[in-house]
């Protein structure tokens, strides 16, 4: 599964709407119904609106009614691994367990995986909410 992860992470990423950054990056996620969702960053020229590819593919996970992610692929652009930003860190959390694998690649095939309790260990989540 993680190799068809990251190959779908890829392949979003080519489809990235980056004219302001140049900065394409690609997420793909394995659901709970063991299903693969995707997605691409889509920038914006007012630049708060622009969604980052973790929330892209977070958004085609719920559409399709899919409840939580097993695990995910983030593909950077470049050499260097593309953790998710804050808000993304906190999306993921809201949707996946803090053991929870995150996978990042890199377009010459070097990967790290850590998890999303390492990414955010204070997070905020339902319960913690009550």
């Amino acid at each position: 599964m993680l190799e068809k992860l990251k190959s779908a992470a890829l392949n979003a990423q080519q489809h990235a709407y980056a004219p302001y950054s140049k900065f394409k990056v690609g997420a793909a996620l394995e659901a709970n119904d063991g299903n693969v969702y995707f997605g691409c960053n889509v920038e914006n020229a007012a630049y708060p609106l622009g969604q980052c590819a973790e929330a892209t593919a977070i958004g085609s996970m719920i559409v399709q009614g899919a409840t939580s992610i097993k695990q995910i692929v983030i593909a950077s652009p470049t050499e260097t691994y593309c953790y998710p930003c804050g808000g993304c860190r906190q999306k993921i959390a809201e949707f996946a367990d803090k053991s929870t694998p995150v996978v990042l690649i890199t377009p010459d095939g070097k990967s790290i995986s850590t998890t999303v309790g390492e990414l955010l260990p204070e997070g905020f989540t339902l319960t913690s909410q009550r």
